[in-house]
């Protein structure tokens, strides 16, 4: 019988939802929106097979799993020394120049794809066990933006590899019972989007579960602002029928993430007291991301948890893209737990918003 092959690298158009124990949930699901229709920033996977190979090629893998093996779940302070030590482990290590050379090829060639030399991306982590039934890894792993060069681009895969042994995951990793060795990692290389506006949108009213309605909520610049709770995101309710706004909240919006054109790297900034009440997104692009949602809802076939982007390289009618699609738990989750606990997620921060009184008008 002939060994399979797998790749190192995969381009997103490559990928399904029968892609995740090669490229991970996030990677999978962008593949995915891709053959169901929806505008996507190009990229391309760096694979679980490439992992494991990195691990493997660079002597390290043994050592990693032998300590983690040794580790109880109440000892904070062996769960945080073991992540340090193993994070160095990881980022220190080096590529063999087979993989090396694969990644540099996939980038050069995103590049010239996107008509851009050295393109920036984001340097996105895609774990095998994102969104399972019963567990949730999703959001554990870390993610770049604004990255820019082969040897950044190396560099930063490096760092999401090594984000699989934060002291985070690892606890979540030991709580849920859950084999260190079973969970792998993929890296997405996707084109920064140079957004204007960007935010998360909910196929359901996450106050209450009504699958009627559509949630988007929108800040400008970067997405950073919305899902780290830094900003308090204008509010859009949209009647899933109709792609009316039936309420809306236009808050104050303080800060933004933006493109620091000299550096190439994402920077935090005040925004200008006259811009901080502006609708952040106007009516049209609310419709035009409702109508993406019912797409994305439909292909799922279940409601969603989406994050997108209207890119400001990229001409009206053609620069609106999804980053991000996965099915939404926090609804369900919140019929067992209260939703005043801590912000731990984007939906959280929303939840815990609106609890508080942040109210739509």
């Amino acid at each position: 019988m002939t060994n399979v092959v797998l790749p190192l690298t995969c381009g997103f158009e490559d990928c399904d939802k029968d892609s995740v124990a090669l490229v991970g949930g996030k990677c999978a699901s962008l593949g995915e929106l891709i053959r169901a229709g929806v505008r996507v920033p190009p990229g391309f996977a760096v694979t679980t097979e490439a992992f494991q190979q990195f691990m493997g090629g660079a002597g390290i893998a043994d050592t990693i799993y032998g300590v983690l093996d040794g580790l109880a779940e109440n000892d904070i302070q062996g769960q945080e020394t073991v992540s340090t030590m193993i994070r160095d482990l990881v980022e220190n290590a080096t590529f063999s120049i087979e993989l090396e050379d694969e990644i540099a090829e996939a980038y050069r060639v995103l590049s010239v794809q996107c008509c851009v030399p050295a393109v920036p991306v984001a340097v996105r982590s895609s774990a095998t066990a994102e969104d399972l039934p019963d567990a949730s890894f999703a959001g554990q792993q870390d993610t770049f933006f604004w990255i820019r060069g082969v040897d950044d681009v190396l560099f930063y895969t490096r760092k999401c590899f090594s984000s699989l042994f934060t002291a985070r995951a690892i606890a979540y990793r030991i709580r849920m019972n859950f084999d260190h060795r079973e969970v792998a990692l993929s890296v997405g290389i996707q084109k920064m989007a140079n957004s204007h506006a960007a935010g998360v949108m909910f196929t359901l009213n996450p106050s209450n579960g009504d699958r009627s309605m559509i949630l988007i909520n929108s800040s400008f610049g970067f997405g950073e602002a919305v899902v780290s709770g830094e900003v308090t995101p204008d509010v859009f309710m949209v009647n899933k029928v109709s792609l009316d706004t039936v309420k809306q909240t236009i808050t104050n919006k303080e800060v933004a993430y933006v493109v620091d054109h000299k550096s190439h790297t994402s920077t935090l900034v005040k925004l200008p007291a006259e811009r901080r009440n502006v609708q952040s997104i106007v009516d049209e692009e609310v419709a035009e991301l409702a109508r993406m949602g019912k797409l994305i809802e439909k292909h799922y076939g279940k409601p969603m948890d989406i994050e997108w982007a209207i890119d400001n390289d990229r001409v009206v009618g053609g620069n609106l893209f999804i980053l991000q699609a996965r099915p939404e738990t926090v609804w369900s989750n919140k019929k067992k737990a209260s939703v005043c606990g801590g912000n731990k997620t984007a939906m959280d921060h929303i939840l815990s918003s609106m609890m508080a009184g942040v109210r739509l008008e």
